[in-house]
């Protein structure tokens, strides 16, 4: 293998499959990068056996070949150097990886490409195209709602519904759940459903920032697999096993109670409060009251700490409905204000103890629903 390449784009290469690359692994190939010349680009590969990515990059190939070589090392290393030209090449009787850049030289020792498992594209079964921008705004509104907890693996990742009338995410963790639709231009042949991990939706949405075109995802015939194409990267996950909660289920069909507020507003507020909240278990506590004359009714934000005082904050609102006094998670408060991006929210919520439903006003197909905290009266 002998092939030149721009330091910037081989550095910015290595930073898109570095995030796929086991840390601890009894297998030592998982802790390299595989780089191998594929026609007229040089392709780095990385997996943990649970996600994989590909990526490529503009090179000049001299010689084709293949290497693995630890990903750490080589990352360090290629970000240490100057933005000039790098020159690779492969001592094969040592499985060694020669790299020079400018008056810099530098000799790597490998693995055999042999043993690097290879990660491999589904036969098509189900396509489906995605706009990137739109695919990154649902995997931001719907991915942080996903579990952490690993003893309730459905939970740690996405629904995605593939339907006729387009695609739905949906996660949940038990104190949240985020639900975002999106129709499609072409309709889904075989409508279906899979769980894809939270991290490899994350992965892909951090992945498709220096992709400009779509994104095409295809699910593998024995639903085992999902794979994520874009122009110069690719990303396969495994996919969960097991049945998600139905979610539609559990979004209220009605409500006591609706306010219509200034997005901007309520997130600025809920973020001073929060400040006082982080002592007290979070707790955020929302007064609704509403104009008896007709007039905007008032959005009351308040958090205590017993320890460092506390925090009011009033604003204006829209109120349909009785008076209501409730308490929420603030970190969930914020972790759903923070992906709507629309002027207004609405807020409805049928009594203190029922889960509260957040939309956006006049946006996307967002739902995201909030169990109320438990406060002393």
């Amino acid at each position: 293998m002998k092939v030149s390449c721009l330091q910037e784009n081989l550095a910015k290469g290595l930073s898109i499959v570095s995030r796929a690359v086991a840390t601890r692994s009894t297998l030592p190939v998982l802790s390299n990068i595989l780089l191998a010349t594929d026609e007229s680009r040089l392709k780095l590969s990385s997996t943990n056996l649970e996600i994989g990515i590909n990526c490529w990059i503009g090179a000049k190939v001299s010689e084709v070949g293949s290497i693995t070589v630890p990903a750490r090392l080589l990352s360090d290393l290629v970000n240490s150097l100057p933005a000039d030209r790098i020159d690779l090449e492969l001592i094969t009787r040592t499985q060694t990886l020669n790299l020079k850049c400018g008056r810099f030289e530098a000799n790597i020792k490998g693995i055999d490409a042999q043993e690097f498992p290879l990660i491999l594209v589904p036969e098509e079964d189900t396509s489906v195209r995605l706009d990137s921008d739109v695919l990154r705004q649902m995997v931001d509104q719907v991915a942080f709602a996903a579990s952490a907890d690993e003893s309730r693996p459905v939970l740690t990742g996405v629904q995605v519904d593939l339907g006729k009338d387009g695609v739905t995410m949906a996660a949940a963790d038990g104190y949240r759940l985020s639900v975002r639709k999106v129709e499609l231009d072409q309709p889904v042949e075989r409508p279906m459903s899979v769980i894809v991990p939270a991290r490899a939706l994350q992965e892909l949405r951090r992945i498709s920032t220096e992709e400009e075109g779509p994104v095409d995802m295809l699910v593998a015939p024995n639903r085992n697999q999902v794979f994520f194409h874009m122009q110069n990267a690719d990303l396969v996950s495994q996919l969960v096993e097991g049945s998600f909660p139905d979610y539609n289920q559990l979004i209220p069909k009605s409500w006591a109670t609706k306010i219509v507020v200034t997005t901007a507003d309520f997130l600025k507020s809920v973020r001073m409060a929060f400040i006082f909240a982080r002592d007290a278990a979070n707790v955020v506590r929302l007064q609704i009251i509403p104009n008896e004359e007709g007039g905007p009714g008032r959005l009351v934000v308040t958090a205590t700490s017993a320890e460092h005082g506390d925090n009011v904050s009033e604003l204006d609102c829209t109120v349909e409905g009785p008076p209501i006094d409730v308490a929420f998670n603030a970190r969930y408060l914020l972790d759903a204000l923070n992906v709507i991006d629309t002027a207004q929210i609405s807020l409805e919520t049928r009594d203190p103890s029922s889960p509260a439903v957040i939309r956006p006003v006049g946006g996307s197909e967002f739902v995201h629903i909030i169990m109320p905290m438990h406060i002393a009266r």
